[in-house]
Formats: C-alpha cells, structure tokens, sequence
C-alpha cells in the first residue's frame, strides 16, 4: 500500500507539474499574442502624440543658447524645430557650441511661441518652418477632391506648366514638405504640399488606419488629376518616409503615373517588411512576437486586432523586389544614420535599377533630417536631378 501511495504522490506532483508548465506556457502564449497585437496596431494605427525624446536643459535668451539633453539625436549639426510640453512652446536652434557627456548647448534660433523652461520634456522637430507664410511666396489653400472627400493643400503658384507634389510622412502632417517648397520653385515649379487619408488633416477613412501606401496613393492620384486640371503638362513627385512609400505605389499603380515625370524619395519606406525588422530589432522584439506581428499584418484574418481594412501585402510595398517594374527616373536621399528607416533597402534599389535611381547617401543625418543637417547638399541634389530630366536620355 505505501508504494502505491508513493506511486500516487509522484503522479499527483507530476501532473501538478505538467499543469504549471501548461499554465506557465499559456500565459507565455498569451502575452506573445498579446505584444504583437501592439506591435501590429501601433503600425497601422495613426498615433495621437508623439513621446518626448529630449529634455530642455536651459535656455538663455540673451546670450541665444539652449542645452538640451545629450542623445543621438540632438548631437547631430543642422537647424532643427523643438515642440516643448507637447507642443505648448516651440522654439529652434542650430550650430553646436559645447558639448558635456550628459548635455549638448547650441545656439538659438529663437522662441516661436509659448514660455519654455528648464525641464520641459521635448521633442527634437525637423519641420523647421510651422507655415507657409514664412517662405515668403504667395501660396494658397485649395482642396484637392480625393475618393473620401476633400484633403488641404497648400498651393504657391508659378508660371509653368511643371507642379511638384509633396507627400508627407507617417505620424506627421504637410508643414514636414514646406523645406522643400523653395527648391521646386525656384526651377520653376508650382508646389501642391498635400495631405492624404487618416493624417488628421486630410478625410479619415472607415477604418481610419494607415495602409502604409496601398491605399494612400489614390490621395496622391487626386493630387495629381487636380494639378492635370489646372494646366499641368509635367509631374514631379517627393515624398518623406512613408510618404516615399506612397509616392511609389502612385508610380506602380495610377493610371496617372504617365503624367511624371520622376520622383524624389528622402529617407523613404522602400521595403515595409525591412522597415519593419528593423523596428523590432531596435525594440528588442522576441522572434515570436516578430512572427506574430507580422502574421496579423499579412493575413485576412488578422483585421480583427489590427483594425485594418484588408490584409497587407508587404510584397507589393517591397519595390527592391519590383524593382524591374519600375518606369521612371528616381532621385534617393537617404542617411546610413537614419536611425528609423534603414538605407539597405533604397541602395539595393538602386543597384537594381542604375539606369533610372540617381542615389545620394548621407551619413549623419537622421530619419527625415537631411534638409536640417546639410541644406545646400539637399538643395543642390534636388536642383541638380531636376535638370537631368530635361536631358534627352530622361525624356
């Protein structure tokens, strides 16, 4: 009797045991699943506010110096915009005057609005300017009539019959592309700067989620009928990150893509599914939540956690991959130090296709803030690809 009840003792712990261990992994499983519904969500879903990246230090007015906390991203020369308290101050800064291990000092542009103080949690801004009338040209508000309903534009008119159409990015709004205005125009273009579907300017669509430029582009398309309507005879796309992406599905799937001319991409989303290992690799994401992610990304069934409209096709976003489908001349601005958005994928593009992708690598500069870190190479770059259309190989 006492070796079978030692028996049952031992199978008792044990199936004791196999429950902890099945419990165990069912939470495991639970909250693998559970991170890459976020993980899924936050890539489709626009966010609200953006977290701060750097603290406010000091600032001194009279002797024009703001210290900022010391990160990879306020280390970097150039001429950047700071939202201070969510965006409750605003003030820009430029060249570098000291530095400690713990801080960074650089000169003040200045105070665009509000009162900073020395604490202020804040965002690092590569917008620069906050609005089309410090660009000092004329401009314009028109509405550019897309399949859900009227997008702002900012319009500055030229006398030409060549527009640019500037796309923005992910998570931000037009004022992104207001750098780029004065570039366009001065070769004689009139700019359309525009925004598109669930930016929170342009129309929110039913299920108010990015589609990382699958469904964005038909935004861009609008853009583009609007400008063919006012006179257009030639097109020039740009589009920052995202607006890359959208920009380049506009190229391989409107019917109005023979109407450009070419397309200039700066720090662009060339290949969603790179894009996106890379965003998981610097969050230190588990290869199942990776796997997990990017399962509820690409198949129908996965709608119900990520609230998108339809699956995600990350082959048709992989343009490394269609690279042979593509038709028309491409100027890519990217940074090595994107620190986002990894350059590979625009320099694979450009090998691929050598005789349309003209390739400008940056070092440096960060996500988007190629204009901020070096603005004459920026702007002689775009200047200089422009004329190289009007070379009879680019007709």
């Amino acid at each position: 009797m006492a070796g079978k009840s030692g028996r049952g003792s031992l199978l008792r712990a044990a199936l004791i045991g196999l429950g902890v261990v099945a419990t165990a992994s069912a939470v495991t499983a639970i909250a693998i699943s559970a991170i890459s519904v976020g993980f899924a969500r936050t890539v489709l879903t626009p966010p609200k506010r953006k977290e701060p990246d750097v603290r406010l230090i000091g600032l001194d007015q009279d002797s024009k110096t703001v210290t900022l906390s010391r990160n990879d991203d306020s280390i970097v020369p150039g001429r950047y915009g700071l939202w201070v308290r969510d965006g409750e101050a605003h003030l820009r800064y430029g060249r570098i005057l000291a530095q400690t291990s713990a801080t960074v000092t650089r000169e003040l542009i200045g105070v665009d609005y509000g009162e900073p103080h020395a604490g202020d949690e804040s965002r690092i801004n590569s917008w620069f300017f906050l609005d089309p009338v410090e660009l000092a040209l004329e401009w314009h508000d028109v509405p550019i009539p897309t399949p859900l309903g009227d997008a702002p534009a900012w319009y500055f008119p030229a006398e030409s019959k060549r527009w640019a159409i500037l796309v923005h990015g992910r998570a931000v709004l037009r004022h992104e592309t207001l750098r780029a205005v004065p570039v366009f125009h001065e070769a004689g273009y009139q700019v359309l700067a525009v925004s598109y579907r669930n930016d929170s300017e342009g129309p929110t669509s039913p299920n108010g989620r990015y589609g990382l430029g699958l469904t964005e582009w038909r935004d861009v398309e609008a853009a583009i009928a609007y400008a063919r309507a006012e006179g257009a005879e030639e097109v020039v796309l740009m589009g920052w990150s995202m607006g890359g992406a959208i920009v380049l599905q506009t190229l391989l799937q409107s019917e109005l893509a023979d109407c450009v001319t070419g397309a200039v991409l700066e720090s662009p989303a060339v290949s969603w599914r790179e894009t996106l290992r890379y965003q998981a690799d610097a969050r230190n994401l588990p290869a199942p939540v990776r796997a997990g992610g990017f399962t509820l990304l690409e198949q129908s069934w996965g709608k119900w956690a990520t609230g998108a409209e339809t699956e995600l096709d990350l082959d048709l976003l992989d343009i490394p991959a269609r690279a042979d489908e593509l038709t028309h001349p491409l100027l890519i601005l990217h940074s090595d130090d994107d620190g986002f958005v990894p350059a590979g994928p625009s320099w694979e593009l450009a090998a691929a296709r050598p005789d349309l992708v003209t390739p400008v690598p940056f070092e440096q500069a960060r996500h988007c803030r190629l204009w901020n870190y070096d603005q004459q190479r920026w702007s002689a770059a775009i200047t200089a690809w422009l004329r190289s259309l009007d070379a009879p190989s680019k007709r």
